[in-house]
């Protein structure tokens, strides 16, 4: 059998002890002790609520790495989990909610590559996704993926298989300002030439 590799990181001992022994128990799961971690573990992180202290213990191991992070809160508001997201947790689990059998079920998620979010938190970060887009993007012409809407354009013309110059004539740009903005996304997303920034543009469904 597979054993997930995982990690206990808490603000106290005691609450540290308690979740390795529930993990423990659990034959698909290998406990390791926190600085252990690869590229294929799993590390929980328990606190009460994510305040100062737990949100640099959130950033000190998303910058280390190399584990993907599951948070582990008794209470998390709205504020506290953009803060997660931003800090690289890719699940979470309420800590009146933490039995051993969900946490083994989130940790085994995680490990496949899948986000773990009660329904609640899911949509409450939709609804703030939402906002974000219409409240600081949408003004700015910004999308949520860092495209702006003349980006957008300029993209969905050339998978319509429009030349630079039709590009131009259709969005009443210059050609140099056109091939700017071919430049401008491909450098920024690290894509190699038009064809490359098009297949992005469809894979993320913005075209």
């Amino acid at each position: 059998m597979h054993r997930v590799t995982v990690s206990v990181h808490a603000e106290d001992p005691i609450s540290r002890l308690g979740v390795e022994s529930q993990l423990r128990a659990r034959p698909d799961l290998w406990v390791v002790e926190p600085g252990q971690e690869t590229p294929e573990s799993v590390a929980l992180v328990v606190v009460d609520a994510l305040d100062e202290s737990a949100t640099r213990l959130l950033r000190r191991l998303h910058r280390a790495g190399p584990a993907k992070l599951v948070l582990v809160p008794a209470r998390i508001d709205d504020a506290g989990l953009s803060l997660a997201v931003e800090h690289g947790v890719v699940g979470v689990v309420r800590r009146a909610e933490a039995s051993a059998e969900r946490l083994s079920h989130i940790v085994l998620a995680v490990a496949r590559g899948e986000g773990a979010l009660p329904a609640d938190l899911l949509g409450r970060l939709m609804a703030q996704m939402g906002r974000l887009q219409r409240q600081v993007l949408e003004p700015r012409g910004l999308t949520l993926l860092g495209l702006s809407t003349r980006e957008v354009d300029v993209l969905r013309l050339i998978a319509d298989g429009l030349d630079t110059r039709e590009i131009a004539s259709k969005l009443s740009y210059s050609e140099r300002t056109v091939k700017n903005i071919l430049h401008d996304v491909t450098s920024r997303l690290q894509l190699r030439n038009r064809a490359h920034a098009v297949a992005y543009a469809l894979r993320n469904g913005l075209i």
